[in-house]
């Protein structure tokens, strides 16, 4: 299990190349990584800010959540934080597990519980100026599932 918040630039595919390679009980990799969108045509930048150890220990206690849940091989969620582009990556997660069903419900309890329950605070950067971005309704939803 590996997380990592950081500022710096990742490259998933070069993260996702050695996850859960090695290893005879793995039958299925999933992973997903999610992008800074501009959903309002004005954005600039996203400008994310977190409280560090809070935020590792918070992404910590979901990942080991779904470990016991769904008895993964493995896991993997990288999160940045600090200014970022349109269309950079913003985050990622991927599962490693005996059977594709555990991987692909691992991975979308784990997105749902980041977005909604990972201490970060988002804000837009536009020409105008800045505002944070506020929490969804559909996020907090999506959690009813599990």
């Amino acid at each position: 299990m590996r997380i990592a918040v950081q500022d710096a630039a990742f490259d998933p595919s070069a993260e996702l190349a050695g996850f859960g390679q090695g290893r005879a009980d793995v039958g299925a990799v999933v992973s997903f990584t999610g992008l800074v969108r501009d959903d309002t045509g004005q954005m600039q930048a996203l400008e994310i800010e977190h409280y560090p150890g809070m935020t590792e220990r918070a992404i910590g206690a979901i990942v080991e959540e779904a470990c016991t849940r769904w008895t993964l091989a493995d896991a993997l969620v990288i999160h940045r934080y600090g200014r970022l582009e349109i269309g950079a990556p913003i985050m990622m997660v991927a599962t490693a597990a005996r059977h594709r069903q555990a991987a692909f419900e691992a991975a979308e309890f784990l997105m749902d519980y980041l977005k909604s329950r990972a201490p970060f605070w988002k804000k837009e950067i536009t020409a105008t100026g800045a505002a944070w971005v506020e929490a969804k309704e559909s996020d907090e939803t999506a959690l009813t599932r599990w």
